[in-house]
């Protein structure tokens, strides 16, 4: 047994590069270190922002505040993975880069434009209820959820501000896009982490019709997305899709709900 160990050890190192700090550098396993495996995040956090941008026009602070977004969504997640371990120093590395990065780049958009300063107050009590759920370890609640979506739906006033438009101008897309994230938490829910939950398919898609209705009031061009959107939460839940298949249904969705929301706006 220790013969065979010291071997398996010493193939390793003669096989398996190692980096400054004695750890693999496989490319592969950095990735996973810097990088959560949230994939469903990545529309929810680019969405509003391209929306966003598509309906003001772009601007120079534009390109600083997409990438401090990102960097700062992948601070959080690490901050609050650092929350719920109770162990920070595990996750010293990532919230270390992530800083570096986000802290110039926001810095520059506000020094840009000040007035997304109005914006930090919410920010600050999305982010603390966040926190609090990461402290708990009870992320997956329905309520933190919102709360994230909550987050990602202001980033389209902020684009707006960052512009120099009034938010006003916003709003019926900034209402649009919430419809369409906040129902995503439910379908998503009785698609996987509540599959077989009569309870959450119910509520689903009694909020769904509530949507549908809502969008239409909003603009008239938005009920053909949001009864899609209908359908998709009523019809699949009957039906056993991998994780992998509610990920691309969901990503062709919100691409429907972008073309409607700029058609409309």
């Amino acid at each position: 047994m220790t013969i065979r160990a010291d071997t398996t050890r010493a193939r390793r190192r003669t096989h398996a590069p190692a980096d400054p700090g004695g750890r693999s550098a496989n490319p592969g396993r950095l990735v996973r270190r810097f990088v959560p495996p949230q994939h469903g995040a990545w529309a929810m956090l680019l969405l509003p922002y391209v929306v966003g941008v598509a309906l003001v026009g772009p601007r120079w602070p534009h390109l600083p505040l997409l990438v401090a977004w990102l960097a700062g969504y992948l601070l959080s997640y690490y901050a609050f993975q650092a929350v719920k371990s109770r162990r920070p120093r595990r996750f010293a590395a990532q919230l270390r880069v992530y800083a570096l990065v986000t802290a110039p780049l926001a810095l520059t958009v506000v020094v840009a434009r000040p007035a997304v300063l109005w914006y930090a107050p919410a920010y600050a009590v999305l982010l603390a209820i966040n926190a609090w759920y990461a402290w708990r370890r009870r992320e997956r609640a329905l309520l933190n959820d919102l709360a994230s979506v909550a987050l990602s739906g202001v980033m389209l006033l902020v684009v707006a501000t960052v512009a120099g438009v009034a938010p006003v101008r916003v709003l019926p897309a900034f209402a649009a896009l919430l419809l369409y994230l906040a129902g995503t938490v439910l379908y998503v829910k009785t698609m996987i982490r509540e599959r077989g939950s009569t309870t959450y398919v119910r509520a689903s898609i009694a909020y769904h019709l509530a949507a549908l209705v809502a969008a239409t009031l909003l603009d008239v061009l938005l009920a053909p997305v949001f009864l899609v959107l209908l359908v998709r939460a009523a019809v699949l839940p009957a039906r056993r899709l991998r994780p992998a298949q509610v990920g691309v249904i969901e990503i062709v969705c919100s691409l429907l709900v972008l073309a409607a929301v700029l058609v409309a706006s």
